[in-house]
């Protein structure tokens, strides 16, 4: 009888001990997971946005609808439009950014004033006088007022430093006023 009670407790243990290595390896059960179908991107996701580019005579700017990628920050946002504008007008109207400009970085204070650091293209492709200077920082400003309605005064710098002007007849030493531009 004692040798019967010394097998049963002996096959107990490693039942338990397979149960627990069995356990402690595989994982618990898990119900059948069903997979979902798999969902249409092309459509999720996009944003309408108004660009702004200087009109074929260069006197005036023209805006442009276009989808773009919906971003999640408000650097990402700048950023895909600063890349719009340096790309160009698809329809009719001209670049007005000089080309290679992108956004080094994007600040917004509480106030909605902006503080937008400009790639040194921008101001070493700059070609112009007072209206090609115009139309450029105009078809900035206008892009990101119409888009990031958040933001109320812009600041331009470039390369991390002060940008008094683009090409000497735009003062751009302090907030541009979003409102403010035609």
């Amino acid at each position: 009888m004692r040798r019967v009670m010394k097998r049963v407790m002996i096959g107990s243990a490693i039942l338990a001990v397979l149960a627990w290595a069995s356990w402690r390896f595989v994982g618990p059960p898990r119900a059948i997971e069903r997979a979902e179908p798999a969902s249409d991107s092309t459509a999720v996701g996009l944003k309408a946005v108004r660009l702004y580019f200087a009109s074929t005579s260069g006197d005036s700017l023209v805006s442009e609808s276009r989808d773009l990628m919906e971003a999640q920050t408000l650097h990402e946002r700048i950023t895909a439009l600063v890349a719009e504008l340096d790309r160009g007008p698809s329809r009719g109207g001209v670049a007005a950014l000089p080309p290679g400009t992108s956004v080094l970085h994007v600040y917004l204070d509480d106030r909605g004033s902006m503080t937008l650091d400009l790639s040194r293209a921008f101001q070493r492709g700059f070609r112009g006088g007072t209206s090609a200077e115009y139309l450029a920082v105009s078809s900035l400003v206008r892009t990101i007022g119409a888009n990031a309605p958040e933001v109320k005064r812009v600041l331009l710098i470039c390369g991390g430093a002060p940008l008094p002007t683009l090409g000497g007849h735009l003062a751009l030493d302090r907030p541009i006023d979003v409102a403010e531009m035609p």
